[in-house]
């Protein structure tokens, strides 16, 4: 199909000087790409040599590509004509503005994607609830018959497949707030499910983390489309700043309209109007901030899909693995994998989803979050609490503030050395009826490469059990 834009890009790139920042999961196709184009690479990553794949690094040999490796290596980022950054190669970078200054493009994977595809995107962001959510959306349109590319975060590099997309195809993106950074184009429709304090390890302020989010509408015209958490302080006011139209959703206001969870029901509302959609007794999601999500997927596919469709993929759907994800039954105690729950915030979620007394294994890396809100859920949930990782001792001090006005209570806390640990000590203190939740409410990097290998340790574990 013919593709101008790609076209114009493609002839462009030929013999200029093009800088891949990071080897990860989304610039390895790119290197592959940007060889059959004729491009003059280096490739730039900040570990150290001997800690890289040994057959990427022969790729690069044999394509004739520089390598800068090591934690300096963008020192030497000068004098290109283009740069490719991956997510955790924030814009504000030093060198990266030094680049741009000097007449640099720099750019994403994702961005050249998102300006060179021929047929809609939608995009998804939020602090929680973006898997689930894009996951959703991906099984709606599916079921209606479109032909679909997953990508972002999700699926596969896509900017390298982009020649092959036709003009009804849809692409749907999980987008980080590292992505969205520094970004100017968004998706034809965008959805927000929802901010609250995150990475904060990485970005210099809470609004820096925001305004990234905000750019998955802030490129939009008048046709955009933008679904928002009416619930959501910050996400509800992003409605004054939309140029195109905006769908609420929502689990604790009846909108006039939108798309609500109310009374075990998920409801469209037009006018004031509600018809109900779907009973959530027949879905196999748990928890409110799952019928959020579904909420949040039905006003993204609303223009495209007729509810019928919509009620029959969401019936079907059956999760997203290290989501709220059941494990097993052991002696009577249902053990379910959260390996997700990177905030409190998500843990939260996750510890609302039960009715049940919960045994919770939680803490990890330390993303410099505030641990204070996830104490009173806890308390009121959860029976015993096991803690490992950088953030034991932070939310073990959290908790025992919030008991500070209870100091009769005698409140059970574990702390463990390894994940090995806290299943052996759940195992031991678990009783019939309880339910075992592996929600961190901290990233892995303390431990584990990222939260799916920790959460497949956490299965494994579990297993052998």
């Amino acid at each position: 199909m013919e593709n101008l834009k790609l076209d114009a890009f493609e002839r462009n790139i030929k013999g200029k000087r093009v800088a891949v920042i990071g080897l990860g999961i989304s610039n390895i196709p790119l290197i592959d790409y940007l060889y059959k184009l004729m491009a003059k690479v280096t490739v730039f990553d900040e570990r150290d040599k001997e800690k890289l794949d040994e057959n990427i690094l022969k790729k690069i040999e044999e394509y004739g590509f520089e390598l800068v490796t090591g934690k300096n290596a963008l020192h030497f980022l000068r004098g290109f004509n283009i740069i490719f950054r991956s997510p955790s190669c924030l814009p504000t970078t030093l060198q990266l503005v030094s680049e741009q200054k000097r007449g640099a493009i720099v750019t994403s994977e994702i961005e050249m994607l998102m300006n060179t595809c021929p047929c809609k995107i939608i995009g998804v962001t939020g602090s929680d609830g973006k898997t689930t959510t894009t996951t959703l959306i991906y099984e709606i349109l599916k079921k209606k018959g479109y032909n679909c590319h997953l990508g972002g975060n999700l699926g596969i590099p896509l900017f390298t497949k982009v020649r092959d997309f036709k003009e009804d195809d849809i692409v749907i993106l999980e987008l980080s707030s590292f992505q969205l950074m520094g970004m100017e184009v968004s998706p034809d429709i965008s959805v927000i499910t929802n901010i609250s304090p995150n990475h904060l390890d990485k970005h210099s302020s809470y609004e820096e983390y925001i305004d990234a989010k905000k750019n998955i509408f802030n490129y939009q015209d008048k046709n955009g489309i933008v679904v928002l958490n009416y619930d959501n302080d910050i996400t509800r006011e992003f409605k004054n700043e939309v140029e195109g139209k905006v769908i609420y959703f929502s689990s604790k206001e009846k909108l006039e309209d939108g798309v609500i969870y109310d009374d075990g029901m998920i409801k469209s509302c037009e006018d004031g109007i509600r018809k109900h959609l779907l009973n959530v007794k027949d879905v196999h999601l748990r928890g409110v901030h799952n019928y959020e999500n579904i909420c949040a997927a039905i006003a993204a596919t609303s223009s495209l899909v007729d509810s019928e469709t919509q009620v029959e993929a969401i019936k079907e759907f059956k999760g997203v693995e290290h989501r709220l994800e059941f494990v097993r039954e052991i002696n009577g105690v249902k053990w379910y994998n959260d390996s997700i729950g990177t905030s409190p915030s998500r843990t939260i979620a996750g510890l609302n989803s039960f009715d049940e007394k919960i045994i919770l294994i939680a803490g990890g890396y330390d993303k410099n979050l505030d641990y204070s809100p996830l104490a009173k859920p806890i308390l009121e949930k959860v029976s015993k609490v096991i803690l490992m990782g950088k953030t034991a001792q932070k939310i073990y001090d959290a908790i025992m503030k919030e008991l500070t006005s209870n100091p009769e209570v005698v409140y059970p806390m574990y702390k463990c050395k390894t994940l090995e640990q806290t299943v052996e000590r759940a195992y031991k203190i678990a009783e019939p009826g309880e339910i075992v939740l592996f929600s961190p409410a901290s990233a892995s990097f303390d431990m584990f490469k990222n939260f799916e290998e920790r959460g497949e340790k956490f299965k494994e574990l579990v297993n052998k059990l």
